[in-house]
């Protein structure tokens, strides 16, 4: 009877089912779907067929049609893969994944990787299946439940099941336990503290034979050794083990299951080196015990296959991280060298890189490749162009430097501009540091400049108009060959001639004396004065290159004495008084008053500029990256030399911001907490963050009114006789201030007779302060600030900031730089004007960043020697 009953209800049950099917339509098939999808000629096209898809399938998900519910669910993933929405089937995927077939299940799982993430509360309705599914009996259902637990765990998820996974790990099936050691990655990755539950099992995964479960063993213990300190130290006793398991794969022979082009399992040994460059990392003992394995892996890898340079390629990198052997070492760096040698671009670029890395390791084996190194700079792929570049400025020392910038130099001949602009800047910095004389200096300096065209940096001019004041020795050289280089520059080498035409400016009456170079050409000042005509008048010269002619012809008018070679000078001039740009027009105006109304002052106003201050050498060429020039590091000038009148012109707009400080500050710095995400462009900040408190109410009283002798107004400042810093009613004058007198800031500050102090020392970064107080100018505090990175990272984007109360004035000259290396500073002055004798106090304010994170501190300063203000 209860058979029968049985048979009844099967045959009710395949009835039903026939009925649905006749009720809905079929769908088609995936397989059709895509054929319809690649048939479409147009996007359009394309975007019709999906949305007539997913109507369909949505249709079906409604009427809870679970017998295609399977098609239907693979047919949204593909369309999913295609970009189109499909988060409509996220329930659906839900439902399979519960589902008795193996099939369902199948589909379900890769829907809800698919389609699921933790992101979403919804995916902690699959812990229920998941849970079921890794109790399972069938070992691939427990598979596909710890693919999916591996790919879409989240902290909450993985809480609650990671003591079945820890469960799975022990398995006796090695498909289940390969499986669970990765999904305990992910588990570990989510929730570190879950990590000591797999502790016990982990270390058994390294006896075993199965490579599969091998290798995942060795990815989870990596894992465990980069989260947690602890386990790093735990683990540290398994190294003879890690390297007898290498031993054997290197002095096995051939295996069809794990061989891949010769190499036995090229996978695993990959795994097994990075696991013990981490275990081996700032440890004698554990870089001993694997050193020997290292140079055996190093000699008997194959080279003539991919497989094996990529074994190659992570020995080197284990050998550079551990404390190994000086000619393991050696070893390395040769393998490297090979890999510059060989055809295949990616293994090019990748030895470079490593080099770039490893240069610091040992940079006498990285020296012996340097010919290889070199003629990676001509190799047509820009990116093994620009490492190549970044290692030959590692290598340069003075031994090496004038073959190696000879290369750098034809390889600016012929890059890209952006490699010019950034070749460029490093040549000056490497010369500077390096140069074995002053003329190669100079020469090398035109050649920079002629190869890079108007690709040249601003401070590359800079940097060269200030080895042009120094090398007082060499100034009758220096005019001679500024006068070849101006003859023959275009208007393609604009950074070439505004250097030029200054060297001439500066130096003219040495070519018309014959004083000029070795030969004592003489040339007529008609002749130097028609040279500047073509300059002024051309369209195609940029207004800077116009303002550097004009300055120097202005500087010419004091050292010629022909009338004829002057009247033309004027009356170049005064075409200028009407010209369209603002800052040609007023310098036009200016100097032509100086040739009626004020010639009486005009040869004391163009006298030849002094030399500049000589900045901290051998800054910017640590680990091949190059700082910027001091010149005009902190001031974006048109003209170089205009940088102390920028300077000027801030403290003053500084001064009128600041109001009366307030009285209970402490005596010492009080800086902040650094404030978040500081734009690396500081200098365009708004100057009331810097004042923070320091009052503000009215403004700062006018300077001191200009005596009447003095005329000229914003020309009042202009002279150059000396460098010794300006009086104090010429501080803060603007105008055209640092274009006759030069860009040369004040002397740095002895120091002798006042105690330095430290006035900030926060983070990255101390701050000392040096003080001078010059017997000519009683009111003046000169303070020369050092920058110090005291970390053991680099510090790039420095910018350092002052302000003073209203009853003092300040002036702030360019720091030396903006990038400081580890445990090196850069040096930057500050003019402070005291006439009332007060108490010195300044707040001060420091960004930079690190590692790529931006740091601002802020502070005050108060307690200072009496002797600097008194």
């Amino acid at each position: 009877m209860n058979a029968a009953l049985d048979t009844v209800s099967g045959i009710r049950q395949v009835f039903n089912e026939a009925v649905e099917r006749v009720k809905s339509p079929t769908p088609i098939r995936l397989r059709d779907l895509i054929r319809q999808i690649r048939a479409a000629r147009t996007a359009a096209e394309e975007r019709q067929v999906v949305n007539k898809e997913c109507a369909l399938i949505r249709s079906t998900f409604r009427d809870e049609d679970s017998v295609w519910r399977c098609r239907n669910v693979a047919k949204l993933l593909y369309i999913h893969m295609l970009g189109y929405p499909a988060h409509f089937g996220q329930l659906e995927c839900m439902k399979l994944s519960a589902s008795p077939r193996f099939t369902d299940k199948r589909i379900g799982y890769l829907g809800a990787m698919m389609l699921l993430d933790e992101r979403q509360d919804v995916h902690l309705l699959l812990t229920h299946s998941l849970k079921t599914d890794l109790n399972s009996s069938t070992q691939f259902v427990v598979g596909l439940a710890l693919c999916a637990l591996g790919t879409i765990a989240s902290p909450e998820m993985s809480r609650d099941l990671a003591g079945e996974i820890e469960r799975l790990i022990k398995s006796s099936n090695a498909y289940i336990r390969k499986k669970a050691a990765l999904c305990a990655f992910r588990i570990i990755t989510k929730v570190p503290d879950l990590m000591e539950i797999f502790l016990p099992a982990t270390r058994q995964l390294l006896t075993e034979k199965n490579h599969g479960v091998l290798i995942a063993g060795v990815i989870l213990i990596t894992r465990m050794c980069e989260i947690s300190q602890d386990t790093l130290q735990h683990f540290k006793k398994l190294v003879p083990n890690l390297v007898r398991i290498l031993k054997n794969l290197i002095m096995a022979g051939y295996s069809p299951e794990h061989d891949v082009s010769g190499v036995s399992d090229p996978f695993l040994q990959v795994k097994i080196l990075r696991l013990l460059r981490l275990l081996g990392r700032n440890d004698d003992d554990a870089s001993e015990a694997m050193n020997d394995m290292l140079a055996q892996v190093a000699t008997n890898t194959e080279t003539s296959k991919n497989v094996g340079n990529a074994i190659l390629y992570e020995t080197v990198l284990s050998i550079m991280d551990i404390k190994s052997e000086s000619g393991l070492r050696v070893l390395a760096v040769n393998i490297l060298g090979r890999f510059l040698l060989n055809t295949d671009k990616n293994i090019r670029y990748v030895a470079l890189n490593t080099l770039l890395k490893t240069v610091q390791a040992d940079i006498g084996a990285v020296q012996r490749h340097r010919g290889t190194i070199v003629e990676c700079l001509k190799d047509p792929d820009v990116t093994i162009q620009k490492r190549a570049m970044e290692l030959c400025f590692a290598l340069l020392n003075g031994n090496n430097i004038r073959s190696i910038m000879k290369e750098l130099i034809a390889f600016i001949e012929v890059s890209d501009s952006e490699f010019q602009a950034v070749c460029s800047s490093k040549c000056v910095i490497a010369a500077e540091k390096f140069a074995p004389n002053v003329r190669w200096h100079v020469e090398t300096l035109l050649q920079v400049l002629r190869a890079a065209g108007n690709n040249v940096r601003d401070d590359v001019v800079a940097s060269t108009i200030q080895l042009l004041t120094e090398v007082v020795q060499q100034h009758s050289y220096v005019v001679g060959e500024m006068w070849s280089a101006l003859r023959s520059a275009t208007a393609q080498h604009q950074p070439l001639l505004q250097v030029t035409v200054w060297g001439v400016g500066e130096y003219g009456d040495m070519l018309v004396t014959g004083q000029a170079s070795d030969s004592q050409v003489k040339v007529s000042e008609e002749e130097i004065v028609a040279q500047f005509e073509p300059i002024l008048g051309s369209s195609q010269m940029s207004i800077v290159t116009k303002e550097f002619a004009l300055m120097s012809l202005m500087k010419l008018s004091a050292r010629l004495t022909d009338q004829s070679a002057l009247k033309t000078i004027q009356h170049l001039v005064n075409g200028f008084g009407c010209h369209l740009n603002v800052e040609l027009q007023q310098r036009g105006v200016e100097f032509s008053q100086l040739f009626t109304r004020h010639d009486a002052l005009r040869p004391a106003l163009l006298e030849r500029m002094p030399p500049m201050e000589a900045r901290a050498s051998g800054r910017g060429l640590t680990n091949g990256t190059a700082a910027p020039a001091a010149s005009v590091a902190a001031t974006p000038a048109p003209v170089a030399a205009a940088a102390p009148a920028a300077a000027q012109s801030n403290s003053s707009a500084l001064l009128d911001l600041l109001g009366g400080m307030d009285s209970d500050v402490s005596d010492v710095v009080a800086p902040v907490a650094p404030t978040a995400a500081a734009p690396p462009a500081a200098s365009n900040m708004d100057l009331l963050d810097l004042l923070g408190d320091i009052g503000g109410g009215a403004p700062a009283p006018a300077a001191a009114p200009a005596p009447a002798a003095a005329p000229l107004g914003g020309l009042s400042g202009l002279g150059g006789a000396a460098p010794a810093p300006a009086p104090a009613n010429d501080v803060l004058l603007g105008g055209l201030g640092g274009m006759l007198g030069g860009p040369a800031p004040a002397a740095p500050p002895a120091g002798a007779e006042i105690p330095s102090m430290t006035v900030f020392e926060r983070g990255a970064v101390r701050i000392d302060m040096a003080f001078r107080r010059p017997a000519d100018n009683p009111p003046l505090c000169v303070i020369g600030v050092t920058a110090t990175n005291t970390s053991s990272d680099v510090v790039t984007d420095f910018l350092f900031q002052a302000a003073v109360p209203k009853t003092l004035q300040l002036q702030m000259l360019p720091a030396s730089g903006n990038v400081i290396q580890p445990s090196q500073a850069i040096t930057q002055t500050i003019n402070v004007i005291n006439p009332s004798k007060v108490p010195l106090r300044l707040r001060l304010r420091v960004s930079y960043s690190q590692n790529g994170q931006p740091v601002a501190d802020q502070g005050e300063a108060n307690s200072f020697p009496p002797a600097a203000w008194q």
